[in-house]
């Protein structure tokens, strides 16, 4: 496997039909932890992923093609905010250049993916998104991070990622770091989170035209009834909760979560 650009890991996994498909991971996460949906998603179009800004170097290990991604699209002397992270995502779709793609987003990833699609509709065919509301303002990050500061500097092995963090969101992070060590900078994903502490995206919620499928956790992390709301003022958006799954649902109930988008998906 050919590392061309390491800022973003780009990864094209191939596919069975025509058609672009776009994973985007949540904050904290990386590309590489959507390898257990890639094999089915690849049934319905090219399936492409790639390391968000701020979150480490390419790591995936497979045969996979890794493709040359736009020139140094990642710098971390650039503004943390949604909007940075969503003109990386269109210079991509851009450079990808194979028609609009379904953009299928956890968390983070769930709303840049909307936040493309309204910007972007050129760009964007058809959007999941898993577990992610517009709306946290008044919610504070300060009492988890001394949490996560309280972690080793390099974790020796998935075991001991599980055992502090639960085998779902341990093998997730596992999967994530570079040999067990932290794949980004704290004070930087905070200020990620600090962002959605401070404002809210219902606007370009609701400038999405594109067909939509947002997938609520039950024991997730979005605001009560934000994500039924957000069904109610699109007209484009069906709406499905997900009953006892967690924040990482295609994780925790996979095969919930696949037939959910696969059914999205057939349908488009």
């Amino acid at each position: 496997m050919l590392v061309v650009n390491a800022d973003t890991g780009l990864l094209d996994h191939g596919g069975e039909r025509d058609g672009v498909i776009v994973l985007l991971h949540g904050l904290m996460g990386r590309g590489r932890t959507w390898r257990r949906q890639i094999p089915w998603l690849r049934r319905h179009g090219r399936v492409f992923t790639y390391d968000a800004a701020w979150h480490g170097a390419l790591g995936y290990a497979g045969n996979d093609t890794v493709l040359a991604a736009p020139d140094a699209p990642v710098s971390t002397d650039a503004a943390v905010s949604t909007e940075r992270f969503v003109a990386d995502l269109a210079e991509i779709l851009t450079w990808i250049d194979r028609g609009p793609a379904v953009l299928i987003g956890h968390s983070m990833g769930g709303l840049h993916a909307w936040c493309a699609a309204a910007q972007y509709p050129e760009l964007v065919s058809a959007v999941v998104v898993e577990d992610m509301a517009p709306d946290f303002r008044g919610r504070d990050t300060g009492d988890w991070q001394p949490w996560f500061g309280s972690w080793p500097e390099r974790f020796a092995d998935r075991a001991e990622v599980e055992a502090m963090m639960g085998a779902v969101a341990g093998r997730y992070f596992w999967e994530a770091f570079d040999d067990g060590r932290l794949h980004g900078d704290l004070e930087v994903w905070a200020a990620v989170a600090d962002e959605w502490c401070r404002r809210d995206f219902w606007s370009q919620w609701q400038a999405v035209t594109a067909p939509t499928l947002l997938l609520h956790a039950e024991h997730g992390v979005t605001p009560a009834g934000q994500m039924r709301r957000m069904a109610s003022l699109n007209d484009h958006a069906q709406y499905l909760r997900i009953d006892g799954a967690g924040h990482l649902a295609h994780d925790h109930t996979p095969d919930v979560y696949r037939g959910a988008v696969e059914a999205f998906l057939s349908g488009l």
